[in-house]
């Protein structure tokens, strides 16, 4: 028997679309429709397919932040929702820790947990369920309420798998050798600094800090940033993690991956540039990085996965950072984009406009899986909401960058907004918004939300 809202007929598997068939569902078929108007609409980030955990309080309420899953313009609580009757036997004790408003706890059940858990909010939300009654109590509009970190983010993770980045930046700084040789051998990452991992919307200072000194000068100049940028990223959030000591092989290692969001690794390149030899970066980066508020699970990207490949003459990777799985579907298919809006275009009534496009699997050198492969297989335990930024997503023409620096060359060629503004790199009162979104034929158009900041004078 078809699942309510399906129209007779079976869902042709997503084999015949050159999906993985393992990882493909009745919660994937297209034709699937829900109860709650708004996530039919076919410009929606939300639909039924997807099914996003967020974390959230109604706004202008100090009650305790609670978990939620959005469905088109609406949250369904969990806490509310746990308490309603029609749920199978295993779904209750799924609910317990998402009830207490704990998501890292229900992180930390598993790849097996989510995936059931998935399958019930699909037939509980799909048109014609039982479960309508009890549930559309339980809906809160995405407009009433304010979203905060989705989980508590132990560690946090950046790695730098952006090779069309890595090669452009490279050339500014290194002309005759831009890709350092380690590059396309091992996943180049940093530890970053997790207690500023703050939720989008949230305005972000300008740094201050040291630069280099100015020509002539023997002593490094202090003050604000002049270089403040962005990053275009994802965020990989961790499930159940591993003991320390028990690396994560490649063919486990996606299924560690809990969710993906949208990410911004704010940068100042000028404190960047003096302080990152000979150690990497520190205070040009630990200001402050945004992430989106709904992780979206990797069972909803499963329609949207790529084959993992490398260009001719590229080396393939060592034995543990590879396997037929993530050769045959590793990668993630996510057009990204930024838009900018600045304080002339905000106080015109002007909207933020797109100044890049990319795709995240032409972008990325390396994928999710192998980076929780590498991230481990020295016996470094990852635990239930740690992140791993992906590192920049630029594709390979410069209108594909995901960075002002290249997007301007090193600040030499300003862009030019709609209003007739020029931006070599962003200025006080700038939002900068991250979207990113999923589409194929076969399969429903699902996103991410937005991942937005605005740039505040530094003190």
């Amino acid at each position: 028997m078809s699942p309510p809202g399906r129209p007779k007929g079976e869902f042709r598997s997503a084999q015949h679309e050159g999906f993985p068939m393992t990882s493909i569902d009745h919660t994937h078929d297209p034709a699937l429709m829900s109860w709650v108007a708004s996530a039919n609409a076919a410009d929606t980030d939300f639909p039924v397919q997807n099914l996003p955990f967020g974390r959230f309080q109604r706004t202008g309420s100090d009650a305790a932040w609670r978990i939620g899953v959005a469905i088109g313009d609406q949250v369904l609580d969990l806490q509310q929702a746990a308490a309603q009757p029609g749920w199978g036997t295993d779904v209750p004790p799924l609910l317990v820790p998402l009830a207490a408003g704990d998501l890292n706890a229900f992180m930390a059940m598993g790849g097996a947990a989510r995936r059931a858990l998935r399958q019930a909010l699909s037939q509980a939300l799909a048109a014609g369920a039982p479960q309508q009654a009890a549930l559309a109590p339980c809906l809160v509009a995405q407009s009433g309420v304010e979203m905060g970190l989705p989980c508590r983010i132990g560690d946090y993770t950046d790695f730098y798998v952006g090779i069309h980045h890595a090669t452009a930046v490279g050339k500014i700084f290194r002309p005759d050798n831009p890709l350092l040789p380690n590059y396309k051998w091992v996943p180049i990452g940093y530890h970053g600094r997790a207690s500023s991992v703050v939720p989008s919307g949230t305005p972000i200072r300008r740094p201050r800090g040291q630069t280099a000194p100015a020509a002539g000068a023997t002593t490094p100049g202090f003050g604000p940033s002049q270089r403040l940028d962005l990053e275009l990223e994802l965020g990989y959030f961790i499930g159940a993690g591993n003991a320390l000591g028990m690396p994560i092989a490649i063919d486990d290692a996606d299924d560690q991956v809990f969710g993906v969001a949208l990410f911004n690794d704010w940068s100042a390149r000028d404190l960047q540039a003096w302080e990152y030899q000979p150690l990497g970066p520190f205070l040009g980066k630990s200001f402050a990085s945004s992430v989106s508020p709904w992780l979206v699970t990797l069972e909803a990207l499963a329609p949207f996965r790529a084959p993992f490949t490398r260009p001719d003459g590229d080396p393939q990777p060592l034995p543990y950072l590879d396997s037929a799985a993530n050769r045959a579907a590793g990668a993630l298919d996510i057009q990204l984009q930024v838009l900018l809006q600045t304080a002339a275009m905000r106080e015109a009534g002007l909207p933020p406009t797109l100044v890049s496009t990319s795709s995240a699997a032409q972008a990325a050198y390396w994928t999710p899986g192998q980076l929780v492969a590498h991230h481990t297989v020295n016996g470094c335990n990852l635990r239930p909401g740690d992140l791993l930024g992906s590192g920049t997503l630029s594709g390979p023409t410069p209108a594909q960058a995901g960075s002002l620096l290249e997007l301007s060359q090193g600040g030499k060629q300003p862009i030019t907004l709609p209003n007739g503004e020029q931006r070599t790199f962003l200025q006080d009162g700038d939002t900068l918004v991250l979207a990113g979104h999923c589409s194929r034929p076969g399969a429903r158009r699902i996103g991410f939300g937005s991942c937005a900041g605005t740039v505040l004078p530094a003190l």
